[in-house]
């Protein structure tokens, strides 16, 4: 349990760091950047997998880059359902995704959780 809220915390902060670094994404404080995590979470969990097996040729088409415009997609699905949380443009999207992506795989190596 203690596991989960830790990457919970993890993925908030790296909310708050890509707000900080990308013009176009802004959160209006902390509480929306766990109300963000936790969303983008659940929606990693339930909707991940099932979106890379729909989209299996453009994932390997293009040497598995495609990922991130569907972790593109869940953040604005997750832009769409938590209010405190904005995104400006698709572009923002794919580069916070990255952004993102590349913070939380970060944390979880240095911190093995």
């Amino acid at each position: 349990m203690i596991h989960i809220l830790l990457r919970w915390l993890l993925s908030a902060v790296s909310f708050i760091i890509v707000a900080k670094i990308l013009p176009g994404f802004r959160l209006k404080d902390f509480q929306k950047a766990l109300a963000a995590a936790a969303v983008y979470g659940i929606l990693q969990f339930l909707l991940f997998k099932l979106l890379v097996i729909i989209s299996f040729i453009p994932v390997i088409l293009t040497f598995g880059l495609f990922v991130f415009v569907i972790n593109a997609f869940l953040l604005y699905l997750t832009d769409v359902l938590v209010e405190g949380f904005e995104i400006d443009n698709a572009l923002t999207t794919l580069i916070g995704a990255v952004l993102l992506s590349l913070l939380n795989n970060l944390f979880y190596f240095i911190l093995r959780v």
